[in-house]
């Protein structure tokens, strides 16, 4: 999961890029937008799990993380 600010957009954009380069969500508020891609996540596991799909496997981006709360 990556969470940015998009100028452009004015508000934040989450990127799911174990899910293929058109899965996004996005948020006025970084807070919103990581719920809104948590929902995004549940439900795609969910519908993977339902029509028998493997999950995909994680990526890693970097060796960093900022702490949410």
């Amino acid at each position: 999961m990556i969470i940015q600010w998009s100028d452009e957009d004015r508000c934040f954009v989450v990127s799911l890029p174990e899910w293929g380069k058109f899965c996004h969500t996005h948020g006025d508020t970084y807070q919103e937008a990581l719920k809104n891609a948590q929902e995004v996540l549940e439900l795609l596991i969910e519908s993977s799990l339902e029509d028998g799909k493997p999950l995909p496997q994680p990526k890693i981006f970097g060796k960093s993380f900022q702490p949410v709360g």
